[in-house]
């Protein structure tokens, strides 16, 4: 064997051994938590508006394969809320409701690294990721009537039947994209933007056409009525008008910023460095 090959053979053997070894180091736990800020689009929010931003933050818990593609489970807590007030539509204005929820989702995502992330390397300590996954979430639609905020789903707004409410629990579909690096062996910062499209359009107690009053205020009273219909006189709620676009479900999104911790084996520094 000449000289040229053994230098060639010893040089693959070695680049083969380094990528093992960076993947073998990649096997391995991070928790963390997060804080950021959160917003709410549908029916109550038609046109994109920002201007009701909430605090948002959560925990996350990630088992890397290697250092392309991870395993994460994430909870988060935030508010949502929106009012026809904000809006420059006429209808909108008119129709004059309102609505405020606590969220609490638990997300399974799977993320791809565009670029190979090795915690501990001088090289592969950045990348871009994508993520995707399924989500489960709690809200509660909520809002106020001459002070006092009153549970809107157990007024049946849009003339639901008692017993025919919709759930409060749904699922989801999370999804977006990030960047993450080391500042460190053990701890890395990620930033991420992600959104939950929803399997519901109830999140904020608005869906399809107002329902007769009359049969609200025999059904659930006086207040859920007033809920109903805000528009004051002369009302637009007639029954069978449209109340929201039931066609498009609605929407929340997420902006974070995360601290992790690495629980996977200490470096070869001769190797990753």
């Amino acid at each position: 064997m000449n000289m040229k090959k053994s230098r060639f053979l010893v040089l693959s053997f070695a680049l083969v051994l380094t990528s093992h070894v960076a993947h073998a180091q990649m096997r391995g736990w991070e928790v963390g938590g997060w804080a950021g800020i959160s917003n709410y689009f549908g029916d109550l929010n038609t046109n994109g508006r920002i201007n009701r931003l909430h605090l948002a933050g959560g925990i996350a818990t990630r088992y890397n394969f290697n250092d392309r593609l991870c395993f994460r489970f994430m909870s988060s807590v935030t508010e949502v809320s929106a009012s026809d007030a904000d809006s420059d539509n006429p209808y909108e204005q008119k129709r004059n409701l309102q609505f405020k929820s606590t969220i609490v989702d638990g997300t399974a995502q799977l993320e791809f690294n565009f670029l190979p992330y090795v915690h501990g390397s001088r090289d592969f300590f950045f990348t871009p990721y994508l993520l995707l996954g399924p989500s489960i979430f709690h809200f509660d639609p909520k809002a106020e009537l001459n002070g006092k905020t009153y549970q809107l789903r157990d007024l049946g707004t849009e003339g639901q039947f008692r017993g025919e409410e919709y759930s409060t629990t749904q699922g989801a579909i999370a999804y977006g994209m990030g960047f993450k690096m080391d500042f460190s062996y053990r701890w890395s910062l990620n930033v991420e933007f992600s959104a939950r499209k929803l399997f519901t359009d109830y999140i904020d107690d608005v869906h399809g056409e107002y329902a007769d009053i009359r049969d609200i205020l025999a059904q659930r009273g006086e207040v859920a009525a007033a809920l109903a219909d805000r528009s004051g006189d002369p009302p637009i709620g007639l029954p069978g008008r449209q109340r929201g676009n039931g066609k498009n479900s609605d929407a929340y999104v997420l902006l974070g910023v995360g601290v992790n911790y690495y629980f996977g084996q200490i470096r070869c520094p001769g190797i990753l460095r």
